[in-house]
């Protein structure tokens, strides 16, 4: 009897073992196959695409998952969507399988989302991954996950027409285009100009500058064909393209991609009609775009709308909405009409945390 005692406790101890193996088996296939993440991609009205993670919207935004997770798309609106396509920007990080894609390696990848409606209109939108590994995570220091101080972010008013005022977090006062509203009091450390239009250059209304301030027109922003960079430690001032249009020369006007110490990012379009560098804007992950939109002497609102999504900023802005320059400076139901994505409206005298 003690002898079948002992070989059924044997048996027993086989079949747990062997259990134990089974269920740390089928744990393993599961950690190897990662988790799945379920998009789905609607419409908004008729002019845009909204992509959902459950109930939270991930349009323009980045998302996180692990190394061997998937995105699997899908499609809510069946009745006015015909197909849909995803592209990849960076295959290292994902690799595609139409509407499942899986992360095989750590980075960062933009997924480019087209649909086609049924009447054959093609509409576009886009989302980031970030693909972490958790091998990684064990060696990696331990995250400071406080809020910002936004008492330390850049704070921008608006004065009307291309008119901007930026305070720094150390306290500097920045100008760009003078010529709308009445904030010139603060002491100017610098004084940037877009163009000499007169409605852009009135520098002359910044009468309380600091010793040593600074002036930068598009006389120093492009030096024999070539858009400077001016680093100036409370902030990096990178001129760009503008012009494109019967008013407006390339060689003789200019934008402004400002980035200052907290990281954050502000670009002025200034007088201009759609650019040839838009597209590579995007790959400076702005956070603020300002678009000039009057549709007179500069871009109207349709083709303002297509530069926004050319450059992708997280906040797209209109302003320079009036071409009446004996009347406001600032038409704010025009404004309204800017359809585009990630659209910011801020009147003229609003002021707004750059965070």
């Amino acid at each position: 009897m003690g002898k079948y005692r002992k070989h059924a406790a044997a048996a027993a101890l086989v079949f747990v073992l062997l259990l134990t193996a089974i269920c740390a088996g089928k744990a393993a296939v599961a950690a190897a196959a990662g988790s799945e993440h379920k998009l789905s991609v609607r419409l908004s009205g008729n002019k845009a695409v909204i992509v959902m993670s459950g109930k939270r919207n991930v349009t323009g935004k980045t998302i996180k998952i692990k190394k061997g997770d998937r995105i699997v798309f899908s499609s809510t609106d069946k009745s006015k969507i015909k197909s849909a396509d995803y592209q990849i920007s960076d295959s290292k990080a994902l690799a595609d399988g139409k509407n499942r894609i899986k992360a095989v390696s750590a980075g960062t990848a933009k997924i480019r989302i087209a649909i086609w409606k049924k009447n054959g209109k093609k509409l576009t939108s886009w989302i980031k991954v970030k693909v972490e590994d958790p091998a990684d995570e064990k060696d990696a220091p331990e995250q400071d996950n406080t809020e910002p101080d936004v008492s330390k972010s850049p704070v921008l008013l608006y004065m009307g027409q291309a008119s901007i005022r930026i305070t720094t977090e150390e306290g500097r006062t920045i100008y760009i285009d003078p010529y709308a509203g009445d904030g010139y009091g603060p002491a100017a450390d610098l004084i940037l100009v877009t163009h000499a239009h007169y409605d852009h250059s009135m520098t002359d209304k910044v009468r309380n500058r600091k010793p040593g301030c600074q002036i930068i027109t598009q006389k120093e922003a492009v030096q024999s064909g070539t858009h400077q960079i001016f680093e100036l430690g409370y902030v990096r001032v990178e001129a760009v393209e503008a012009g494109y249009n019967e008013w407006h020369d390339v060689n003789e006007c200019v934008g402004y991609i400002l980035t200052f110490k907290n990281g954050r990012s502000v670009y002025v379009s200034g007088d201009t009609s759609k650019t040839s560098q838009m597209p590579e804007l995007a790959e400076k992950n702005i956070d603020y775009a300002f678009y000039c939109c009057d549709g007179v002497f500069n871009m109207g609102l349709k083709e303002a709308a297509e530069c926004a999504k050319l450059v992708e900023a997280k906040h797209n802005i209109p302003y320079h909405t009036s071409a009446n320059t004996a009347g406001p400076a600032y038409d704010r139901k025009r404004a309204e009409k800017f359809d585009a994505p990630n659209r910011l409206i801020v009147d003229e005298g609003e002021e707004i945390l750059i965070k």
